[in-house]
């Protein structure tokens, strides 16, 4: 079962004759219950395509279904939660009917304590602020949770702690997730399956390990070349 598909998906940034394709004729198919990475450098249209998938740019032609209950978290935590909204109040909106009964149970589910409610997003750090944009996305009951380098302007130490609890939450809650990044080991510590981005094109998809272990095109051979070993 299908439960996010790009279908020739295209989007065009910037008018007239300065305008490009930033999206150039994606297909791309996320089944239910799985997490698929979308990987590739910075400017490859990653970003785009999931901001596309929510509304936030119009296509330019193709077809992006479903149309609703995508959430996208987004990769800056400082500046994805209104400073003067409480923790708990912004988890709170974003349950369906405007309810705040759930909300010391999905501060629990992405590890912060019920306390965390009544502060204000100044006061948390970078990775509890993650956490709440995680727990603000679940709220809504998601079909489909978009994480966009939701952990590239993190800490290296606080880095594996959102990784873990994305992995974590994905298998017990069988969410459905397109998470987005430039980094090949994140991906594939967290997906089941992989795509790769270039240059607004989607060159090459499969399950992450074929991918990964045998990759096809010259473009996913590079980045896995570009990644650091130890010696």
């Amino acid at each position: 079962m299908t439960a996010l598909e790009f279908d020739g998906v295209r989007v065009r940034l910037g008018r007239g004759r300065r305008a490009v394709d930033a999206v150039g004729g994606v297909d791309l198919t996320v089944p239910a219950g799985t997490a698929v990475g979308l990987v590739g450098e910075s400017g490859c249209g990653k970003s785009t395509l999931a901001r596309a998938a929510v509304g936030l740019v119009p296509l330019a032609a193709g077809r992006i279904t479903p149309t609703s209950g995508v959430q996208l978290v987004f990769q800056d935590p400082y500046s994805s939660l209104d400073p003067r909204m409480t923790v708990g109040a912004a988890v709170a909106e974003a349950v369906p009917g405007r309810g705040g009964g759930d909300v010391a149970r999905l501060l629990d589910l992405v590890g912060l304590e019920a306390e965390h409610a009544t502060r204000l997003p100044r006061h948390l750090s970078g990775g509890q602020r993650q956490r709440v944009a995680i727990a603000r996305a679940l709220a809504a009951r998601p079909a489909v949770m978009i994480a966009d380098e939701i952990t590239s302007s993190l800490d290296v130490s606080v880095q594996g702690m959102v990784l873990n609890l994305i992995r974590d939450l994905q298998r017990e809650l069988g969410l459905t997730m397109l998470f987005i990044s430039h980094n090949l080991a994140v991906v594939r510590y967290v997906s089941d399956h992989v795509a790769v981005m270039n240059r607004g094109r989607i060159v090459e998809s499969g399950p992450v390990d074929d991918v990964l272990t045998d990759p096809r095109d010259p473009y996913t051979r590079a980045l896995l070349d570009a990644v650091p070993r130890l010696r």
